[in-house]
């Protein structure tokens, strides 16, 4: 099987797997596209497998990535996805050392990424990353880590921005959601789903789009994909969150009250 990595002048005739097949998602599948066909000028890379099928990596210049990391001449991973009946044959590995790769030469000091200190949903898996030789090198209470993998020539560390450890959300009532167009689920399930599951329990919320680098970089949440908070508390990156079928069970397992 090989890989294909996509381009301005590919992104329309190629799929991107995620929600390709969610008809409601469609407006959101459209708005990722345009999102990367921007950042293709940045520097940014789309590299997945030649099949229809969930087996891609995303990575970009960290000083050009949507998140409030500050990583000078680093490589950064955004997503990262390997499903199905695909796992466990190496395409993760394969696609981490082509990334890899690619930041050595371009001179990168190495690569790094945001996870969990447990699986937060549309992060890497922060255990296997740590076997491919990554390493911690920023926490924040709220349960993101940082992890890198440096290189030789690696002389700058890694580190969450001001901004993630502020408490600005603290005073904050209800529910706070933040996401971008950098996943094709988030537009149409936070605009649409968490706003009816949110007035029907009569909780107030506050929706937040991240719309350029600047705004990512200052952002007081990690997950610029997507985060809810609630309560000023960091609850999930799950964007399952926002269906009224799953916001409870969600919820509840943070042994949150809502006022």
């Amino acid at each position: 099987m090989e890989y294909i990595t996509l381009t301005k002048e590919s992104i329309d005739s190629e799929h991107i797997f995620c929600a390709f097949s969610d008809k409601k998602c469609a407006k959101s599948y459209e708005l990722k596209k345009r999102w990367l066909e921007a950042e293709f000028d940045n520097g940014y890379v789309f590299r997945r497998l030649d099949e229809r099928a969930k087996v891609f990596i995303e990575y970009g210049p960290a000083e050009k990535a949507w998140a409030p990391v500050t990583a000078p001449n680093y490589m950064m991973l955004g997503c990262f996805w390997v499903s199905g009946k695909y796992k466990k044959q190496g395409h993760g590995k394969a696609l981490l050392n082509d990334a890899i790769d690619d930041a050595k030469s371009q001179g990168k000091e190495g690569l790094v990424t945001i996870v969990g200190t447990r699986k937060f949903h549309f992060m890497s898996d922060a255990k296997w990353l740590l076997k491919q030789g990554l390493e911690v090198c920023d926490t924040l209470p709220s349960g993101f880590m940082l992890v890198s993998l440096n290189f030789d020539n690696a002389v700058n560390v890694p580190y969450f921005n001001p901004s993630t450890k502020d408490n600005s959300l603290a005073d904050n009532e209800g529910c706070v959601a933040f996401y971008s167009n950098r996943c094709p689920y988030s537009e149409y399930h936070v605009t649409d789903s968490l706003v009816i599951t949110c007035k029907k329990r009569g909780i107030p919320l506050k929706i937040i789009k991240i719309e350029s680098i600047e705004q990512a970089q200052s952002a007081p949440t990690p997950a610029t994909i997507f985060s809810l908070y609630i309560d000023g508390e960091f609850i999930t990156t799950d964007i399952s969150v926002c269906m009224d079928t799953r916001f409870d069970k969600i919820v509840g397992k943070n042994s949150l009250s809502l006022r």
